[in-house]
């Protein structure tokens, strides 16, 4: 393939991480960011990238082109991250996921499911390969304030609904924070998203979250997520744990 043989990307990019083994379990990717959020939580560590999106350089999609296709038989795929990358559906996300479907790569999105459109239309034209679904809280009036804003519930159950049954691999997250869920919550997220493939709950990491008195809460001990992770077990069998579980040991 002859590079930018394809359509134009004009999705800005602000940050560009070469290589990663950890934002596609199993595979060793290249992790691109995008600005802008319609989201607001509390807990976001990226809040930079969001509020100040200026303070960050521009990275041209022809650099990155480059090295990803310089190393397409070490980098099994590309993760798109930010921000909320859905909220460039109309800015050249879907071009970009061309592209990169055009080296020959794989492609996953990680999303809060506010777009269930571009889900829609991103499974349609078979441009994603995995899609990791943030769901903030239990779906009912709790989410509003893990959001940070008035979320719309229901194209958060629509993209539940795509996801689950779309064929395509994928995961549902949420980040476990003190003093904003307990266990009974996780159940209830849970019990949103039953038999779904898999559900991952995050150790929350207090530096640099949005809201600064977060910074200072101890995060859960490994005990207390292995407590929620055996409730979500009821619904969710594949209920995994991610992050350093150690962080939190005695806090609890």
């Amino acid at each position: 393939m002859n590079i930018g043989e394809c359509c134009m990307v004009d999705l800005e990019i602000k940050g560009f991480l070469e290589t990663s083994f950890l934002d596609w379990d199993g595979k060793i990717v290249s992790t691109l960011f995008v600005p802008s959020c319609n989201f607001r939580c509390p807990f976001c560590h990226n809040m930079n990238l969001i509020d100040n999106p200026q303070q960050y350089d521009t990275i041209p999609f022809s650099r990155i082109e480059k090295y990803l296709v310089e190393h397409k038989d070490f980098i099994d795929g590309v993760c798109l991250t930010g921000g909320e990358p859905a909220l460039h559906k109309d800015r050249g996300l879907y071009e970009l996921m061309e592209r990169i479907k055009k080296i020959g790569l794989l492609v996953k999105l990680d999303t809060n499911g506010t777009g269930p459109e571009v889900i829609e239309e991103a499974l349609a034209r078979k441009l994603v390969d995995f899609i990791a679904m943030d769901i903030k809280g239990p779906l009912d009036e709790r989410y509003h304030k893990l959001s940070g804003v008035k979320a719309d519930l229901e194209k958060i159950k629509r993209s539940i609904k795509l996801i689950m049954e779309s064929g395509v691999p994928y995961e549902f997250r949420t980040t476990v924070i003190p003093s904003f869920m307990d266990t009974a919550d996780v159940e209830a997220i849970a019990a949103s998203i039953p038999g779904a493939s898999k559900f991952v709950l995050q150790q929350f990491v207090p530096d640099n979250a949005h809201e600064e008195a977060l910074r200072e809460i101890r995060p859960f001990s490994s005990e207390k997520l292995q407590e929620m992770a055996r409730a979500a077990k009821k619904f969710v069998r594949n209920t995994s744990l991610r992050g350093d579980l150690g962080v939190g040991q005695g806090r609890a």
